[in-house]
């Protein structure tokens, strides 16, 4: 009897042990679903499975497309598109205030007024330099944002903080955020391109149209100034037609088995996606880039005609067929410290101009006469913009300036005429001042995103290109 009564406490201890060791995670786990019921989880407002499907923003967009042309090195703002007539007054004088020199060992106080002249066009007599004289045909669709600002004067970070949100390396581009939340409308081109000059990469080189943490689905793919222009498209002649397309087709059965075994391997679901992507692209790419198929006309519009003009004519009519064809992001670049004048400024700035001129204006003109400047935002700037004093006398240059520079827009919802201004003197933006960070928050927006909600989750943490700046929506930029 008494043995009995031992087993019976010792059931009853075991069983309440038991019990204790199971409803503490059974509770903990009652509580966890009360508090995920009471607490929404946030939609998700960018991509479902990785793919370039288009999608539909969360707002009513206004721009579909983006064409970037990015250039690198920083233009003088206070020689092209915001003249300051007192350097003028005041050439070769002590600069009357403090600057920020970012090269203080070529450093110089001496004011160093604009060697070119200055004219109004267009119904709001915007200012444009003797050196655009292109561009001053379309200012009443450009926007002239005098009063960027980016606050880092070293050319990475503040490319970075232009093109990537902050001025640290490794973050998602632009065009692979806009990529990621909205996809592409075309099947056989790829959503995002960059397309570098000939005479090589820019500051950063392959970072700028770096996917950083988002799935590789989202990087920009190169198309080349020169041909072949995409590497390794072709296959070789041997193994063309009938050989290629049975070992493709092998190919993608065995991915999509070796894939099914393991979902949630975003990074695989991208290589097999861009595999898919780059076999379409065999007809497509070469179609897209051939430019014998437009007009003579067309060709002396974006300057194909003039060995100045000619190389960045084509990358403009070639992004203009891209976009045309359903291609969501489109981004230019000028070689390494094309427009850094740190010296020699009086030549080299002119040279600068010449290049871009004429095919930028023709791109703008070409999308609007086709009836595609409502939906495409055009964009031309850099990263930064000079100084008004002299640096580096014996070979005058101006040194880099973050604190209020130029950069116009047009099309795709943004305004025509001017916004902002910087001091007197062009060092800072005193008026409607553009951070980099605003600048892309209305950006998403005329894409109908938010910019706050347009998020991925990187090591457990809600990431966005604006990545909690205190950005805002310009609402005096908008049309």
């Amino acid at each position: 009897m008494t043995n009995n009564n031992s087993d019976i406490q010792s059931s009853r201890r075991h069983f309440l042990a038991s019990s204790a060791m199971r409803g503490g995670p059974l509770a903990l786990a009652c509580l966890m679903a009360q508090k995920a019921n009471a607490e929404p989880k946030k939609p998700n407002l960018g991509t479902e499975g990785f793919d370039l499907k288009p999608k539909q923003p969360p707002l009513k967009p206004r721009a579909t497309a983006m064409i970037s042309m990015f250039m690198q090195g920083g233009p003088s703002q206070m020689d092209l598109l915001d003249p300051k007539p007192i350097l003028n007054e005041l050439h070769m004088q002590k600069f009357p205030g403090k600057i920020k020199y970012d090269n203080a060992a070529q450093a110089s106080s001496k004011v160093f007024g604009s060697p070119w002249k200055f004219k109004k066009y267009g119904e709001h007599g915007t200012d444009v330099s003797e050196l655009l004289p292109e561009f001053s045909t379309i200012v009443d669709d450009a926007l002239v944002i005098r009063s960027m600002h980016t606050g880092v004067n070293n050319h990475g970070q503040s490319i970075y903080a232009m093109n990537g949100g902050r001025p640290l390396a490794g973050r998602p581009a632009l065009g692979s955020w806009l990529t990621y939340a909205l996809g592409t409308q075309s099947e056989s081109l790829p959503a995002y391109i960059a397309m570098t000059d000939p005479k090589g990469l820019p500051v950063a080189g392959v970072l700028n149209w770096s996917n950083g943490w988002l799935p590789s689905l989202f990087q920009g793919t190169v198309i080349r100034p020169v041909k072949p222009r995409i590497l390794n498209l072709q296959p070789p002649p041997h193994l063309d037609g009938e050989i290629q397309s049975n070992y493709l087709d092998l190919l993608q059965s065995l991915n999509r088995r070796h894939a099914e075994q393991r979902t949630g391997e975003h990074e695989l679901q991208a290589r097999i996606a861009n595999f898919e992507l780059a076999e379409r692209m065999q007809f497509a790419a070469d179609e897209a880039t051939d430019l014998s198929r437009e007009s003579k006309a067309t060709h002396a519009m974006y300057g194909l005609d003039q060995p100045e003009t000619r190389e960045f004519g084509e990358r403009c009519l070639i992004a203009r067929r891209l976009v045309e064809r359903g291609v969501r992001f489109v981004q230019l670049f000028t070689k390494n410290q094309y427009w850094d004048h740190h010296g020699g400024i009086v030549k080299a700035l002119p040279a600068s101009c010449k290049k871009i001129d004429k095919p930028a204006a023709a791109l703008v003109k070409d999308l609007k006469q086709r009836g595609l400047l409502d939906s495409t935002v055009v964009h031309w700037g850099g990263e930064m913009g000079r100084l008004p004093v002299i640096q580096n006398e014996a070979n005058i240059g101006r040194d880099h300036n973050t604190y209020g520079f130029t950069m116009w827009v047009a099309g795709g919802g943004f305004r025509s005429g001017m916004h902002g201004a910087t001091d007197e003197f062009g060092h800072h933006a005193v008026e409607d001042q553009v951070n980099h960070f605003d600048y892309h928050a209305t950006l998403l927006h005329l894409f109908g995103l938010e910019a706050e909600n347009l998020t991925y989750e990187q090591n457990g943490r809600e990431q966005s290109l604006i990545d909690g700046q205190p950005a805002k929506v310009i609402e005096k930029l908008l049309a």
